[in-house]
């Protein structure tokens, strides 16, 4: 028997109606964007709209409210910070060599099989809303990130590998009040960043364990940090390489060495056009 479609179950549950279904459709069209997606672009369905729905399609556990759980530590050290971050994924409990693990995307076969080669378990995926993964992600791994400045109305956060860029950085905005974080790789900022939610980020492409372009390809995929602005360093400063990196969606360029002068400029710029 032909498994249902995904439209076809939230028609058949009354989730949406079929003038919504056929408009959702004509949207999808030219697009690579799942029905579901296209539907809370439309904000016709929640979240948990389509997670119940992958449940149904696929027959995967839907799972819920387990952020208030507690997991033993040899569980949450299964699945490291960065993976959890960038896949939105969650360990929920092991089994007889059988991870069960919370996904918002649960159809990530490639995923799977990468986890399930690297850890020698197999995995067991539990559908889940996003912001029931980042609820979990923030209560259980992100407990070693400081608190955000509230005396201060701009915070920045720098990523970096070479502290010499960190500390000139830190150095030119400190002066003109700005609250300063600083993260040494790409996995340390994201973490930062969806704990901080800074109003700025600026971070060096070229960095060990995640790079600047995978952080920033993971923080677009955050619905709740995706807006943040973030500003690329690299010592690379062919016209090439700043066409490419203004074409992923970074808001602005600066070449190393680090021009204080420049460095505000541009900071000063990023910092109006997100208030407009």
């Amino acid at each position: 028997m032909a498994r249902k479609k995904m439209g076809e179950i939230l028609l058949e549950n009354e989730v949406i109606s079929q003038g919504e279904l056929d408009q959702a459709l004509l949207r999808q069209k030219g697009t690579k964007k799942p029905i579901g997606k296209i539907l809370e672009d439309m904000e016709v369905i929640l979240e948990e709209d389509i997670a119940k729905a992958l449940s149904t399609q696929f027959g995967f556990p839907y799972v819920k409210r387990f952020s208030r759980h507690r997991f033993p530590q040899a569980v949450l050290n299964i699945i490291d910070t960065e993976s959890a971050l960038a896949h939105l994924i969650f360990p929920l409990k092991v089994e007889k060599k059988t991870l069960y693990l919370a996904m918002s995307n649960p159809l990530d076969m490639a995923l799977q099989s990468d986890l399930s080669f690297k850890l020698a378990m197999q995995i067991s995926p539990c559908v889940a809303t996003p912001d029931e993964i980042k609820t979990a992600i923030k209560k259980h791994y992100l407990t070693d990130i400081p608190e955000a400045n509230d005396e201060v109305s701009i915070n920045v956060l720098l990523v970096d590998n070479q502290d010499i860029v960190l500390n000139a950085a830190e150095a030119a905005l400190k002066k003109e009040g700005f609250s300063i974080y600083k993260a040494r790789n790409g996995a340390e900022g994201l973490k930062i960043a969806t704990q901080l939610h800074p109003d700025l980020i600026i971070t060096d492409i070229v960095m060990p364990r995640m790079d600047g372009i995978e952080m920033f390809k993971a923080l677009q995929a955050n619905g709740e940090i995706e807006d943040i602005p973030v500003i690329a360093l690299s010592a690379k400063t062919a016209a090439e390489e700043e066409y490419q990196l203004l074409e992923m969606g970074f808001f602005d360029f600066i070449p190393k060495p680090i021009n204080p002068i420049r460095l505000l400029g541009r900071v000063k710029r990023a910092i109006r056009q997100k208030n407009k």
